[in-house]
């Protein structure tokens, strides 16, 4: 039986669809096993988390080793130039190829949303990118800064109600971060599992709203998922389990994680899910692409458990957690991108994108394919 789904579930105007997807890293990757070595762990059980994450390289931009062979620590003002240069670098490539797999040129770009939380820039991501790419003086941007790994639905909402408001358009999000502008080598365990798990990366995003009218409709139709609804959900009583504040002793920025984010994620997973199929007609068995933040090994577990879901559901989360690490906002477009490349969508096939942040917050968007 055909599932009851209306187009118009993301409010009024026609629904918006992804139209290509493309990807951007730094030069260097590493393998974990390297970077044990390189950031100097002796500790063995800092080593071992190194070792049992399911990572097995990440792309990271990292200073040049002092003569002794140790990696010199940067200060707040040179990871912010880093965190500047890299994410103007991976951002550019990532639109310039997302222009291209997708037929349209920078003069078609009406829209743009930059999101970014490991570096702070004024003026904007957004205004750098369009200066530096010689986008159009008046494209419409936004900047969404420092939400965390859930930023990339956050983004894809705003830019999806820009599409809906001017059907034809063309609008870009880009999620770029330069994670290793965000790390802070102190020896700790807690520095430790941030500095086990995260890559730099840079994902774009093209999307287009018309009226519907089957899949891949109209010209550049593109063959990724139309969005038909997006749910939230914000867990108070967790909402220091992730954070990125200053660090007084190390004299710049850092990310905290708490042991138990993947349990508390995992236990508020249900609940989202069916708060975004609530009054679609959708049941979750219906759902045939499960896109899930690269996490972290124990948070796609526990996302997986309480959802019921296979390896197979979960097999381009695990795969870009196995080769990138986890890539904060932009994690789940690689996923995405993997899916597509896959060759497996049929037409009218429904999907949920799911990304997990600070907060703790838990995103959604339900798609057709």
């Amino acid at each position: 039986m055909e599932p009851a789904y209306s187009p118009g579930l993301t409010g009024p105007g026609p629904a918006s669809k992804i139209l290509g997807i493309a990807t951007a890293t730094p030069p260097n990757s590493y393998a974990q096993s390297e970077l044990v070595d390189i950031f100097g762990v002796t500790d063995e059980r800092i080593r071992s988390v190194f070792m049992n994450s399911a990572i097995e390289r990440r792309f990271l931009t990292l200073p040049e080793r002092l003569p002794d062979g140790t990696m010199p620590q940067e200060t707040q003002g040179q990871l912010l130039r880093k965190h500047r240069g890299t994410a103007i670098d991976m951002g550019s490539r990532a639109i310039a190829a997302v222009l291209d797999r997708t037929g349209y040129t920078m003069d078609d770009i009406g829209y743009l949303t930059c999101v970014t939380t490991t570096g702070f820039l004024t003026p904007g991501l957004s205004a750098r990118i369009i200066a530096e790419m010689g986008l159009s003086v008046h494209t419409s941007r936004l900047d969404v800064v420092g939400m965390g790994c859930n930023a990339g639905l956050n983004g894809l909402n705003a830019v999806a109600g820009w599409a809906r408001a001017h059907p034809g358009r063309i609008a870009i999000m880009l999620c770029v971060e330069a994670c290793s502008a965000a790390y802070v080598f102190d020896g700790t365990m807690r520095t430790s599992v941030v500095n086990s798990l995260f890559g730099d990366g840079a994902a774009a995003v093209a999307m287009r709203a018309e009226p519907y009218d089957g899949p891949g409709a109209g010209e550049n139709g593109g063959s990724g998922p139309e969005v038909l609804k997006f749910s939230s959900c914000l867990i108070p009583d967790a909402i220091d389990a992730m954070r990125y504040d200053w660090d007084d002793e190390a004299g710049k920025f850092s990310f905290y994680l708490d042991r138990d984010v993947p349990y508390v994620v995992g236990a508020h997973a249900e609940l989202i899910i069916n708060r975004l199929l609530t009054g679609t007609g959708v049941r979750r068995s219906d759902i045939a692409h499960w896109i899930v933040h690269s996490g972290g090994k124990k948070v796609i577990d526990s996302v997986a458990v309480n959802l019921g879901l296979t390896r197979h559901d979960v097999r381009h989360t695990i795969s870009v957690l196995r080769d990138y690490g986890n890539l904060s906002s932009g994690s789940f477009l690689f996923s995405l991108s993997r899916l597509l490349d896959e060759g497996v969508v049929v037409p009218g096939d429904l999907g949920v994108l799911m990304t997990m942040g600070p907060g703790s917050t838990i995103e959604t968007a339900l798609v057709r394919y």
